[in-house]
């Protein structure tokens, strides 16, 4: 529902009567356990201690200070009208966040509130691919549904729920409302329809609203609290029943089931039975390996899975420079590109116990130090704590030597963002949905002369009301003082002023205007200088083969693109993004590029202050990714030139 920006009035204080009236309606309403008044501890305690109780449970669910906004916004195939309000608060050491959404008469929690209340709805599970889907929109269909049955009681027709991954069981990221009685399901495997309507996930733009403009907060890796409800269901059990529709031979509502192998050889492209709303090509299958592994073979299994990145990336760009790197390279992106697509993970259980913190490393800044102690690559430390890679050894017989293994293919972005695959993510650099990349820009000033530079125009034959080049400009000026014979006699740098020149140029406005007034000459290359601060200024962003003639010149200088470095939350670096869009580029696709690229969360909203019928779209990225960022901007044509970058990180100079 809010994958695109809602319109949101502005913000009110919540009467502590209307807070705590709503924060027993969401207690009665989701079966919050409460103290009960009628009962007495051990300790003597009456009522008092089950008013501070109640007290406590209301601040958990609605903290004392929270503000309410009306909002609009779309929804559905048919973008039908929806309004609301939503419910903002701050939670135990937390900014400013949407908490609560009502719709109608029903209050949906956010991430934010699931993540610091949890139990509070029932808990469903999901393969990761399918829950990357779920956060686009698309609504959880019966076969999506993990580790059941059984499934939550409470999970009913009507009931609000909330989705995680198998990957991260203890980690609401969709919420959203029953569809069907999942709690009656005895089956899913092979069943059809709707699960859950999702409403709000991790990433949408109510996850992204903050009052500072500093974006959406990161999931945590882990929650206490949530009961995982139900069987331990594997990938290969959920995935073992897939079927597809063919809208060619449908004979009855719900279509003919085609055999899974029968699906892959006669069409070539699937119908995920997991979600609704975006197609999702299915896992090809694969064998399911219960043995644990210890510490010692994961290290193995993450140090050879390095070697095999550099040794991929070595072969398969021979001719670049440094393989195709560009030093340095930040711990995220190496992990990210050189790592985790090297990972031979065939089930969700290895993807949960291949984690660089189950290694005996425990993070990646130890893990790369590791290989530079074994002199493979050479790495450094930025202000901040940050490891970099500067230098890799790719002639080391490590990894000249390394004998590849095979990886699992998957049919789904699972290789791209780190799932085990072959790399796809190094060595894929264009997306084809990005029109942007590879493109060609031309950025060209141009000048059109002021209505008190007419007649200068009009003694050289030239029409003052067109836009011209600087290179343009100059031979008219010069036509126009060889007709008036303006040179001077004894200094032929030196130009004559007549009348024209001296009311339309210099007006006698500063000091330097009046002291060439007094001498009645100036500078041949200053008089031009002047004349063109003197015209309007123009400029054109020319596309790939679009020229002068084909294209609509905007007024004013040639904006730049604003990259700005600044601290949050005590220590935290964030990188934001802005004014890309007159360069043809799309914030969403940068926003996704740069999320793969620095294995960062990012976020897209409205620049505060900008205006709403004209509005400013901001890319926020976690991390210093200010390389990153001019990197895939030059891969879209723009010049570093181009780009205005304010590092507020830095402290003043004393």
């Amino acid at each position: 529902m809010f994958k695109k920006k809602p319109n949101i009035k502005a913000l009110a204080p919540l009467r502590s009567s209307d807070r705590r009236k709503i924060a027993d309606q969401i207690i009665a309403d989701y079966g919050v356990d409460v103290p009960s008044r009628d009962t007495t501890n051990e300790a003597g305690t009456d009522q008092e201690s089950a008013t501070i109780g109640v007290g406590a449970i209301r601040n958990a669910l609605l903290p004392d200070n929270s503000q309410s906004a009306r909002f609009t916004t779309t929804a559905g195939k048919d973008l039908k009208q929806v309004s609301g309000t939503i419910y903002i608060g701050r939670l135990p050491a937390q900014p400013q966040r949407v908490l609560w959404i009502k719709l109608e008469d029903k209050l949906l929690p956010t991430v934010y509130t699931l993540w610091s209340n949890p139990g509070l709805v029932p808990l469903l599970h999901t393969p990761d691919v399918v829950l990357q889907k779920l956060r686009g929109g698309a609504d959880l269909m019966t076969p999506g549904l993990a580790r059941g049955p059984p499934f939550p009681p409470k999970a009913t027709k009507g009931s609000v729920v909330a989705i995680a991954s198998l990957e991260k069981p203890t980690v609401p990221m969709v919420v959203g409302i029953c569809e069907i009685d999942v709690a009656s399901l005895q089956e899913v495997r092979g069943a059809k329809g709707h699960a859950v309507r999702g409403e709000h996930w991790d990433g949408d733009e109510l996850w992204a609203w903050s009052q500072g403009g500093s974006g959406g907060g990161n999931a945590p890796d882990e929650i206490e609290g949530w009961d995982t409800y139900g069987g331990e269901s594997s990938l290969e059990e959920l995935l073992s029943d897939v079927t597809v529709e063919d809208s060619d031979n449908a004979q009855n509502e719900g279509g003919v089931p085609i055999p899974y192998k029968a699906a892959e050889e006669s069409q070539g492209k699937y119908q995920n039975d997991f979600v609704e709303g975006e197609d999702a090509e299915p896992f090809e299958r694969v064998g399911l390996e219960g043995k644990e592994l210890s510490t010692k073979e994961i290290d193995e299994i993450f140090w050879n899975a390095l070697l095999y990145g550099l040794h991929h990336h070595r072969n398969t760009n021979r001719s670049n420079p440094h393989h195709g790197l560009s030093f340095p390279v930040n711990q995220s992106a190496l992990v990210s590109n050189l790592v985790l697509p090297f990972l031979p993970i065939t089930t969700s259980a290895q993807a949960a116990t291949l984690n660089i913190k189950k290694t005996s490393w425990k993070n990646a800044k130890k893990f790369i130090k590791a290989f530079d102690k074994a002199r493979i690559l050479k790495s450094k430390d930025r202000d901040g704590g940050e490891c970099v890679v500067v230098d890799i050894d790719f002639e080391d017989p490590a990894i000249t030597n390394f004998v590849p293994y095979k990886l699992p293919k998957k049919e789904t972005a699972g290789a791209e963002s780190g799932g085990g695959g072959g790399g796809k993510a190094i060595t894929a650099d264009i997306s084809p949905s990005d029109s942007s990349i590879g493109q060609k820009l031309n950025k060209i000033d141009l000048y059109k002369p002021r209505e008190q530079l007419a007649p200068v125009f009009t003694a050289s034959n030239a029409n003052h009301h067109s836009l011209y080049l600087p290179t343009e400009l100059r031979p008219i000026i010069n036509a126009y003082i060889d007709s008036g014979k303006l040179i001077c006699d004894t200094n032929k740098r030196l130009v004559n002023l007549d009348p024209i020149l001296a009311n339309a140029v210099f007006d006698g406005s500063t000091p330097l205007d009046r002291e060439v007034l007094a001498k009645g000459s100036v500078p041949r290359d200053a008089l031009i200088d002047r004349m063109l601060k003197s015209c309007s200024p123009y400029h054109l962003i020319l596309r790939n083969t679009e020229t002068r003639d084909t294209v609509k010149a905007n007024a004013g200088h040639a904006p730049k693109i604003s990259i700005v470095l600044e601290t949050r939350s005590g220590n935290k670096t964030v990188t934001k993004i802005s004014g890309v869009e007159v360069f043809h580029i799309q914030p969403q696709a940068l926003a996704d590029e740069l999320q793969k690229t620095c294995a960062s969360s990012t976020s897209v909203g409205q620049t505060a202050g900008s205006s709403p019928k004209k509005p400013v779209v901001e890319v926020m990225v976690q991390g210093p990714q200010k390389e990153a960022m001019m990197k895939a901007l030059e891969k879209r044509g723009v010049s570093r030139q181009w780009v205005d970058v304010n590092d507020k990180t830095k402290g003043k100079k004393k």
